[in-house]
């Protein structure tokens, strides 16, 4: 058969014995790796972990690739779903002399086996499944879901990749898998190709899948109505499956430039290799008791016969090195999987060509005296860039519908939303090879970007401000993902992953309490200090040069959140920059100079408008310090966090003793977070979002959150032994105002700062 080339079958039989005696021995063994005596207790580690059911699978597609790589030299990526599978991928890193590149410690002999076997779930060692610790691997697959989007996403503007994709078969029952079978649709002729692979085994945890469940008619229903030629593999009971792998792998080679691209129904038993039944008669061998650890170390003989099964004298001579016909089936040099330069995406990245804001910048000279929408400007200066990287194509933005909508419709004058189909009816903007994607599923979004980003490219991700807490979790990963990178030598930086949150909460009373939800600040938070940033610039200026920072910055991940509504204009371009760059200062042109009484401290679009009309309000009442915060995480002790402003740098914008009245873009908890460590922080007084909304106005809003800025400065006189009643008298003829036309007084709308 000449699709295996000059390794016989029977080399590719042995090579999978091996990697599965490999797997099983580091879920088990810590000694004795290679069963030199007899097995006993103290050769095992005290806590056996790993998922062993989907491992022969994984081998079988990774030794099936090997094939087909050395067939044709296809550059190829593997993005791995079930994760939790590493054992296998660990094993066939290691045969091929990957991982003896990235650490002394795993050379391919006794000495290396027996460290790889020991250091698997071991402290100090590799985790139970994939990580960026593990050379080759851009996706953990550690929460199910998200790995056929990331290989999308890798395969973008990269027309020399073919990127496999090893789907679960849990995985594929989530709905973020379920959009992505239509990622053909967004890859145009300029990028690569995604091969998927569902492997299909049967089981969960404790039941079977759904897609075990179809019949092979079915089957290929469901992927032809996705835009999917499917090719089903049943290698459960046959012969010799490394040939049927390699003629169905051999034929979607060959067609990935298709109309309908190929993808692969990978049909195998669940754990394949383990004992058929443990001592008490429960079936193991093809069943979901095959899943994780399927045999109770308890059970010494029949882990032995188990381990025995793989016959490790066949494959390894007397000093545990592999022998030489086993190390011939991987590839060799940078074709080798491990190795493949966009795993290590960093080593691909060029710096962007960013413009410079100056062109596009407002013109301010008194401090609210113009408006703009600082989207609708940082659009243009987006598509310049757009334009400058049209030739290299490493710059994408995804955004699940909204680019119109937050006023970034620029971006359209400088390329196309990508799609592949014709459709039939109006649409505008559309070609097979726009760089700006846009698709209702946030979860795609997330997924194509961190794939983009990985493999050594640039993006951007803007989304409604309530909806992109659907993407939680994977922010979760992908910040676990970037903080162990960032701890392994050998991974090079990669571009940051940056938000752009707009359509905010507090101008989304039109749409109601539904789209009112500032928390994906709080969920940041939560993230190391090394890898977390979260920017809230006050106007137009401030927003081009934080976006122009983020996009120059790496291994982070930036929040931008701004308001597209055209509002008013503080800072001009120069003033812009130097208040970015402290990341907070004390605005004294909105001032009254001297000792402040109270320091009205604001973050964010709306609240610096209402901050600065308290300002207004009480200046003939109090001494009054303003201060504007752009970077939310300056407020940390710099021990905490490296953005902190020093004590002196804090003490000139708060003081050290006086009240603070803090209006907050989010919910308050996130200010107290951020300045737990900093001296007094009980002086701060913060207003936010406190979950009170409907379909109102935009004061009603406020109001009902006691963010307006008659409850700014209310607070600020009570705090200083004022009263505040004629404040409050105010507010509340200005509500029963919008209460009786339905819109908000002139005496709102029409306000701007005057000294």
């Amino acid at each position: 058969m000449t699709a295996i080339a000059s390794v016989t079958a029977d080399t590719l039989r042995r090579y999978r014995r091996a990697c599965d005696y490999l797997a099983v021995a580091m879920i088990y063994l810590k000694d004795n790796v290679l069963l030199r005596e007899p097995l006993r207790p103290e050769h095992l580690k005290p806590r056996p972990l790993g998922h062993w059911g989907t491992c022969p699978g994984l081998t079988l597609v990774y030794s099936g690739l090997n094939g087909l790589i050395r067939r044709t030299a296809q550059r190829t990526l593997l993005v791995t779903g079930p994760g939790h599978g590493a054992p296998a991928i660990h094993a066939n890193l290691w045969l091929e002399g990957t991982h003896a590149e990235y650490d002394d410690a795993l050379t391919v002999d006794g000495a290396g086996l027996t460290e790889l076997v020991r250091r698997f779930s071991w402290p100090g060692g590799f985790p139970s499944h994939l990580s960026p610790e593990v050379p080759g691997v851009i996706h953990e697959g550690g929460e199910l879901g998200y790995a056929l989007a990331t290989a999308f996403g890798a395969a973008l503007d990269d027309p020399g990749l073919m990127v496999a994709c090893v789907i679960g078969d849990g995985e594929a029952e989530t709905g973020p898998t379920a959009a992505a079978w239509h990622g053909p649709k967004f890859s145009g002729p300029r990028s690569g190709s995604v091969l998927p692979i569902l492997h299909l085994n049967g089981y969960k945890i404790s039941s079977p899948t759904i897609f075990e469940s179809m019949s092979g008619e079915e089957l290929r229903d469901y992927f032809t109505g996705c835009g999917w030629s499917p090719r089903i593999v049943d290698v459960r009971d046959v012969d010799d499956p490394d040939t049927v792998l390699a003629e169905a792998l051999d034929a979607a080679h060959r067609d990935l430039r298709t109309a309908t691209p190929p993808m692969l129904v990978l049909r195998s038993k669940k754990g394949a290799g383990a004992p058929s039944v443990d001592p008490q008669g429960k079936p193991i061998e093809g069943t979901f008791n095959a899943h994780q650890v399927p045999v109770d170390p308890g059970d010494l003989e029949l882990l032995e016969r188990w381990l025995r099964s793989y016959r490790p004298e066949e494959l390894f001579d007397a000093d545990g090195t592999p022998f030489e016909d086993l190390l011939a089936v991987p590839p060799h040099g940078s074709l080798r999987m491990g190795v493949v330069p966009q795993a290590n995406g960093g080593l691909l990245r060029e710096p962007l060509p960013l413009p410079e804001i100056e062109r596009f910048a407002v013109p301010v000279g008194a401090p609210g005296a113009t408006d703009a929408s600082a989207t609708d400007l940082l659009g243009g200066w987006l598509a310049e860039l757009m334009l400058r990287t049209a030739a290299r194509r490493d710059f994408r933005v995804v955004c699940p519908d909204e680019l119109r909508s937050n006023k970034l419709g620029a971006l359209l004058d400088a390329t196309p939303r990508a799609f592949t189909r014709s459709v039939p009816g109006y649409a505008e903007d559309l070609a097979v090879d726009g760089r700006v994607m846009e698709v209702l599923s946030e979860h795609l979004c997330q997924g194509w970007l961190q794939g983009y980003l990985l493999t050594g490219r640039h993006g951007l991700f803007p989304c409604y401000e309530a909806f992109v807490s659907i993407v939680d979790s994977m922010v979760n990963q992908y910040a676990k993902f970037l903080k162990m990178s960032g701890e392994t030598p050998w991974r090079a930086p990669v571009s940051s992953l940056n938000y752009l949150l707009t359509s905010d909460g507090w101008r989304q009373e039109h749409n109601g309490y539904s789209h009112q939800g500032p928390g994906f600040i709080n969920n940041v938070l939560t993230k190391r200090a090394s890898v977390a940033r979260i920017y809230l610039p006050p106007d137009a200026n401030t927003l081009l040069e934080t976006m122009r920072h983020c996009l120059g910055t790496t291994d982070l991940i930036n929040v931008v959140i701004a308001g597209k509504q055209p509002s008013p204009q503080w800072l001009g371009a120069d003033a812009a920059r130097a208040h970015c760059r402290a990341g907070a200062g004390v605005w004294d042109w909105a001032s009254t100079g001297g000792e402040p009484d109270v320091v009205l401290a604001c973050a964010g679009t709306t609240p610096t408008v209402e901050t600065l009309a308290a300002a207004s309000l009480l200046r003939r009442r109090l001494r009054v310090r303003v201060v504007n915060v752009v970077d939310l995480l300056a407020l940390s002790p710099p021990d905490r966090h490296p953005h902190g402003l020093s004590p002196d740098e804090f003490t000139r914008c708060f003081g050290e003793r006086t009240p603070v009245v803090f209006g907050f873009h989010g919910y308050p908890s996130a200010v107290h977070e951020v300045l737990h460590g900093r001296p007094r922080p009980d002086r701060f007084h913060v207003h936010g979002y406190l979950e009170e909304g409907t379909t109102t106005t935009p004061f009603d809003l406020l109001a009902r959150n006691r963010m307006s800025r008659y409850d700014l400065a209310a607070d600020a006189l009570t705090r200083t032994g004022g009263d505040p009643r004629d404040l409050l008298r105010e507010r509340d003829a200005l509500l029963a105002k919008a209460y009786r036309d339905g819109e908000d007084p002139e005496e709102f709308t029409g306000w701007r700062w005057t000294p």
